[in-house]
C-alpha cells in the first residue's frame, strides 16, 4: 500500500474517532501535484473541530509524519492540515456547504473510507 493512501486511511480512522460527520475522500494525485488526497470532514462545533485536529495529528505523528502547515487556529470554522501527500481540511457546517469543495474538486475521484482499507 502507498504511503499517501495509508496517511489517509490513518487520519480517517482518527477523524471517525471524533465523530467527525460527512467524512469524505478525494484522490486528486491524477489531477493536481498539490496533493494525492483530500480528506474532508464536518464538525459540529469549534470544541469537536479542534479535537478532530488533535487527533488526526497526533496519529499521524505517532506514524512519523509531520504537518508542513496548518491554517486556522482553535476558533476557526475551516481548519486545513497539509501533510505534503494529504490535504485534511475540517469544516464547520456552515462553512463546507460555502466553500463546496467537493464540487470544486468533481474532477477528482471519490474513495470511500470504507475502501481504503
Amino acid at each position: 500500500m502507498d504511503i499517501s493512501r495509508e496517511m489517509a486511511k490513518t487520519a480517517c480512522r482518527a477523524l471517525s474517532e471524533k465523530k467527525a460527520e460527512d467524512l469524505r475522500v478525494i484522490e486528486i494525485s491524477e489531477i493536481s501535484p498539490l496533493a494525492d488526497y483530500f480528506i474532508i470532514a464536518t464538525g459540529s462545533n469549534t470544541n469537536q473541530i479542534q479535537a478532530m485536529v488533535d487527533a488526526v495529528d497526533e496519529a499521524l505523528t505517532k506514524e512519523e509524519h509531520q504537518v508542513k502547515q496548518i491554517e486556522g487556529n482553535r476558533n476557526s470554522s475551516w481548519v486545513l492540515m497539509d501533510y505534503g501527500d494529504i490535504i485534511v481540511h475540517i469544516f464547520s457546517q456552515e462553512d463546507r456547504l460555502f466553500y463546496n469543495l467537493e464540487k470544486i474538486w468533481t474532477d477528482g475521484k471519490r474513495i470511500e473510507v470504507e475502501d481504503l482499507a
